[in-house]
């Protein structure tokens, strides 16, 4: 299996000051050798500047100045690393409340959830808020890595008692897989090797886990959905009644012979090829982008969709919404916007603000006028062309949506469809 054909894995750290991310990120790098010769050097200078007695790893994901004066992350880094059995993007993005938009957008498209728990803290206030929102956003996997065992004597009776303070937070929630690995990431225990000092975890150690946690079904492989964002016409002597439509496949498996429905004409017909790189594949599946032709000429333009034809997304033009606020400027009802959802875009009008979250404490606001930025709220939408999506959690490629600025082509917020 060569690198290109090797599956991706997308994960995006959640963390408290101090938790350890840093060092914890900085151990997966070192171990996977995905640390450059200067990179280390550097990251040995600044140890030895700082008066600290062994190379710190967690310079390597701190490079801003400002990070480096206040000893925390405030912007989102990606770092890149590849084990023998996957390739891993790591989103090392900030999850203090007034960064809440950066997180959002990583987080919309992560498999994995990585939070971490000071050992010597336990389940705080931010734990709830970042397990909260990754709920919020779909993200099928949760690892809690439970830090710093080392400060509490990689106690048991520590290790289980916050783990039964998470299951019942999270029990509140709707996540689908959830797991639990007891580490120090300063002294390597679990983060790559199993612990010669927890022997009573029979758990898989982190990176263990992030190379065999099953994501295959995390894509929908059931509903046919094949938004179009492009019609290919050379309408030349070769090809001149070539019409193929392209983008990426948000759901389903497609393949020769199959019955689609194309909306929002309803018009129905089957798929006659389906191709990548002009070779024609015997079956396509998502996230796979694609070209395909079907049996009829059909009118089919940008933002249409194609679906299967027993199996039909829903749609609408009145959309309940969970939005994060990206921008200073406050949104309020009746404002209009631009609503860019899959390869579709039309425009759409705030109808009702319904409530806004604390997510510090998962309580609804409700009586609010406006929304700010980083705010997490609910609100009503009507679009002036209907939208198709599939029900909140069932395809995370269907139910997302931008929210864009008409007047500066800024992208307000984003959201998803309930």
């Amino acid at each position: 299996m060569t690198y290109a054909d090797m599956e991706l894995l997308r994960f995006t750290t959640a963390w408290s000051v101090d938790d350890g991310k840093s060092t914890l990120i900085g151990r997966l790098l070192y171990d996977t050798k995905s640390i450059f010769a200067d990179q280390m050097e550097a990251i040995e200078a600044t140890s030895k500047r700082k008066g600290e007695e062994e190379v710190n790893l967690a310079y390597l994901t701190d490079w801003l100045k400002a990070e480096r004066e206040q000893w925390i992350t405030i912007d989102v880094a990606y770092r890149y690393f590849a084990t023998p059995k996957r390739k891993f993007i790591i989103a090392d993005t900030p999850w203090h409340l007034e960064y809440t938009r950066n997180m959002v957008t990583w987080a919309s498209t992560a498999n994995v959830a990585l939070i971490l728990i000071d050992a010597r803290k336990g389940v705080i206030e931010q734990t709830s808020r970042h397990s909260f929102i990754a709920s919020l956003l779909g993200i099928p996997h949760i690892i809690f890595c439970i830090n710093k065992m080392d400060l509490v004597d990689r106690s048991e009776e520590v290790y289980n008692g916050i783990k039964d303070q998470v299951e019942g937070m999270t029990s509140k929630l709707n996540i689908q897989d959830i797991h639990f690995v007891p580490m120090s990431a300063l002294t390597w225990d679990n983060v790559v090797h199993r612990s010669e000092h927890m022997n009573r975890y029979q758990g898989s150690p982190l990176l263990y886990l992030l190379e065999t946690i099953h994501i295959w079904s995390d894509e929908n492989h059931i509903d046919r959905r094949f938004p179009v964002q492009w019609v290919i016409r050379p309408q030349s002597d070769e090809y001149h009644d070539y019409r193929w439509y392209a983008w990426r496949i948000a759901g389903g498996v497609f393949k020769k012979g199959d019955e689609v429905v194309v909306l929002p004409s309803w018009f129905q017909s089957k798929v006659k090829e389906v191709e990548l790189d002009g070779a024609p594949l015997a079956e396509s599946f998502a996230p796979m982008s694609v070209v395909m032709t079907l049996e009829d000429d059909i009118d089919i333009s940008r933002g249409d969709m194609i679906v299967g034809k027993n199996n039909q997304p829903e749609v609408s033009q009145d959309i309940d919404v969970m939005i994060c606020r990206f921008h200073k400027k406050p949104l309020q009802e009746n404002w209009k916007y631009t609503v860019r959802h899959t390869s579709k875009e039309t425009r759409c009008v705030i109808k009702d603000i319904t409530y806004k979250i604390d997510v510090n404490t998962m309580h609804k606001m409700e009586s609010v006028w406006e929304i700010t930025m980083n705010d997490i709220a609910r609100i009503s939408i009507r679009t002036m062309s209907p939208l198709f999506f599939d029900p909140y959690r069932t395809n995370r490629h269907t139910w997302s949506l931008i929210l864009i600025d008409e007047s500066t082509n800024e992208t307000v917020a984003a959201g998803m469809i309930l």
